[in-house]
Order: structure tokens, then C-alpha cells, then sequence
């Protein structure tokens, strides 16, 4: 399966890889970015997917490069471009749904990990280190928008950037973190219809609070909105499928430290995750 899904995301690169007149190199950002994707499809260290024994007989034509052109290459603005643009190319594969989810996922690692930029949060079973997965998904398109943060930050502000990243329109599903009067707001201004259950049963003050929220409110208790709310298990069932397939985002391996390395290492998991899904729904 794996060797077939590669084909499909080689395929899907050399289409939206735009040709550079850069002179004096050796490797392209495609054979940086396919190496790169061929160590996480594995889920190796890239020094592993620079030994042609490791690729099929009918790979090993092409030269590979080493391991510190690898790191070095990475990092550069043109491997980062190509692989946002492979990603936005997956999940533009399928047309929007109306109805959408937001929320997270814990990342944790090793609570003794010497990753500066790892922290210490709220997780699945209790407090850990490690990242958190903010996203938006949709079912047809996937993870339509999508950041890495550190374990500890707030879900609700990373919200805002994340609602301001779609398309304007439709409904966003929430738990009640989302519930807030800036979210609301936002989503308002975009037209999106953000619904989030009451986090508790007072009253709401006197304080100002959106007219977007005040419209949502009595609409919580509508049959309608209880079964948007009620599908919003649907964004776990995502995350439980990135997971799970064969390929798909496990526990982080020990080499994807830093935040910038495991935001570059969830992207090609969602990358072939989005892929994978439009064989499977």
C-alpha cells in the first residue's frame, strides 16, 4: 500500500512543483521534498531514506541526496512552499462540505524530553508534554486548516486564526472551549455559523457579548443544531483515522523535536492522509 500511495503523492508533486532557474544545484526541491516524504511515509529518520536499498529497484535510478543536504534543504523557503502547496493541492482533491469541525489533538512526547519548545498542558488522560494538533476538518476535504503549537496554548485563540484561514460560509461545530464572543464574532464577520455548546447554565451577565452568539444561543435547543452538535464526533473519528491507517501520525518518533520539525512532520502525515481518504470514502 505504501509504495502505491507514494506513486499517487509523486505524481501529485512534479504537478505542482513550478520550475526554478536556480543554478549550481544538484537536486531539485521535487527530490528533496519526495525523499523527505519517503522517510515520513516510513516513518524513518531522513539519514534512513538517503541508502537506495531502502527504496524499490525501480526508484533507484535517480541519484539521492545525503543526509546533511537533506537538513540543510529543508529548510529552505522552496521545499517549505512546495509541500504547503502538495498539501493544499490533497485536500482541494474533494469540494466543501456545509458543515465543519474545530478542535484539537494532543501530541505528547517523553515528560523528561529535553525539547525547548515542547510544553505542558491539558492531554488525554491528564497533564503531558509535548504539541498540540489545532484544526478545522471537513469531511470531504480533511484538515482544511491546521496549526502545531505548543501543548500548553489555549484552543480558543488558536481558533481565530485558524476560522480567519477558511472559507467564508457554512457552520463550524465546537465543544464548549469554542464558546467565546471574539469566535462568534469572527466566524459572524465570514459569515460562518459557529455553534459551541454553554459552558455553564448562568445567566450571561452584563458585560457586551456578540450579537452572533446571542443569535446562536436559542438555536442550541433547536433539533437542527443538536444534530450538527451531535456529529461533531465526526472530527474525532478524523483524528482517529490520521492515526490508525497504516501510514498514518503516530506517537512523534524521538528524531522529530523542535517545533518546526514536527509541524513538517504533520504535514506530510496529512498530506498522505488526505490521499489515503479519497481512496476510503
Amino acid at each position: 500500500m505504501e509504495s502505491e500511495l507514494y506513486k499517487k503523492i509523486y505524481q501529485i508533486v512534479m504537478k505542482v512543483y513550478t520550475k526554478t532557474t536556480l543554478k549550481r544545484i544538484k537536486y531539485t526541491d521535487t527530490d528533496i521534498a519526495l525523499t523527505y516524504l519517503w522517510a515520513v511515509l516510513h516513518d524513518r529518520p531522513t539519514s534512513w531514506a538517503c541508502n537506495k536499498k531502502n527504496w524499490p529497484i525501480y526508484f533507484r535510478r535517480k541519484p539521492l541526496p545525503d543526509a546533511s543536504t537533506i537538513c540543510r534543504r529543508l529548510k529552505t523557503k522552496g521545499v517549505q512552499q512546495l509541500l504547503r502547496d502538495v498539501e493544499k493541492h490533497t485536500r482541494g482533491i474533494n469540494d466543501r462540505s456545509l458543515c465543519r469541525w474545530i478542535d484539537g489533538k494532543a501530541l505528547r512526547i517523553s515528560n523528561v524530553s529535553t525539547d525547548s519548545d515542547a510544553g505542558y498542558g491539558y492531554a488525554t488522560g491528564g497533564k503531558g508534554m509535548g504539541y498540540r494538533l489545532h484544526a478545522i476538518a471537513d469531511i470531504r476535504q480533511g484538515f482544511v486548516a491546521w496549526k502545531v503549537l505548543p501543548m500548553q496554548c489555549n484552543e480558543s485563540k488558536i481558533a481565530a486564526s485558524l476560522i480567519s484561514a477558511v472559507e467564508d460560509g457554512g457552520y463550524l461545530i465546537g465543544d464548549n472551549a469554542y464558546e467565546k464572543n471574539h469566535l462568534y464574532e469572527l466566524a459572524g464577520q465570514k459569515s460562518i455559523k459557529l455553534f459551541a455548546p454553554k459552558r455553564q447554565a448562568a445567566s450571561l451577565g452584563h458585560k457586551r457579548h456578540s450579537p452572533h452568539r446571542l443569535e446562536a444561543l436559542p438555536r442550541l435547543e433547536s433539533s437542527f443544531v443538536k444534530g450538527l452538535i451531535k456529529g461533531r464526533v465526526g472530527i474525532e473519528r478524523m483524528f482517529g483515522q490520521l492515526t490508525n491507517f497504516s501510514c498514518g501520525l503516530k506517537p512523534l518518533p524521538n528524531w522529530v523535536r523542535t517545533l518546526r520539525r514536527v509541524e513538517m512532520w504533520v504535514r506530510a502525515k496529512i498530506i498522505f492522509f488526505h490521499v489515503w481518504r479519497t481512496e476510503n470514502i
